[in-house]
């Protein structure tokens, strides 16, 4: 089986990467090339032959690679949260998604990937039985899952994952006026990401805005408030708030 995969980014390098360490050879294609509305036919026709395609580039760009394509024997697949199965048009009858739910960067390529989830879907049935066995090579959490449920993984993740990373810039940039460097706050940082391997999140919520402590929290925005942080605290103090049965008490 020839494996194709579009795109050279953070994902298609880890891909590529990934399936070598398996004994799965792939062919890593830049996708550039492909995404000028200008493309030749030369450059296309260089394009290899495959048997899957897989397509790793960005979400905005997806729909045009997909179309430069020409392999209607071929199962075709693409790796994003967002964007439906029904980017593949009749002219590829076998396609569907393979959806790896993890962050990738290049500069730290992922060697072990038994435990990262990979979310399928597939035309059809024939279809996502060979997406499940492709995804065995690589990992054992595998979750069929339609666009709806894919979409709201994907929003769960930006904030689990994206959002919480820019809380850490935060407080980065809060340290910068101190001695205490951002180090001091990893073991709060690992405490907290382990304590929600064995309990729900909501019951591992601790600080002032959960237990209504006002007169904390006033003071925290006293001295964030030449900072463009300040609405951003009072916001997740007030979701911490509610979530935990204190809206009736009175902002200062």
């Amino acid at each position: 089986m020839k494996i194709a995969i579009i795109g050279a980014g953070s994902v298609g390098t880890n891909l590529h990467h990934a399936f070598a360490l398996k004994g799965v050879n792939t062919e890593l294609v830049h996708a550039r090339p492909l995404t000028n509305e200008k493309t030749s036919a030369e450059a296309v026709s260089q394009l290899p032959v495959a048997d899957v395609y897989i397509y790793t580039v960005a979400d905005h760009a997806l729909r045009d690679v997909v179309a430069k394509i020409v392999a209607p024997k071929a199962l075709h697949l693409h790796t994003s949260g967002s964007m439906p199965k029904e980017v593949f048009g009749d002219d590829k009858p076998h396609a569907g998604i393979l959806y790896f739910f993890q962050s990738f960067s290049r500069e730290k390529l992922i060697d072990e990937w038994s435990g990262i989830p990979c979310i399928i879907e597939g035309k059809n049935i024939d279809d996502i039985a060979a997406i499940y066995s492709l995804a065995q090579t690589l990992t054992s959490r595998i979750y069929e899952a339609n666009q709806h449920d894919r979409e709201r993984l994907h929003i769960a993740g930006v904030f689990a994952n994206n959002y919480s990373n820019l809380m850490y810039c935060i407080a980065e940039e809060v340290l910068k006026d101190t001695q205490i460097p951002f180090e001091a706050l990893l073991p709060l940082i690992d405490n907290t990401a382990a304590k929600v391997h064995v309990m729900s999140p909501r019951d591992a919520q601790t600080g002032p805005a959960k237990r209504g402590d006002k007169e904390v929290m006033h003071h925290h925005r006293e001295i964030l408030k030449v900072t463009p942080y300040a609405e951003v605290y009072q916001a997740l103090a007030a979701l911490i708030e509610k979530a935990h049965n204190h809206p009736d008490r009175p902002n200062e």
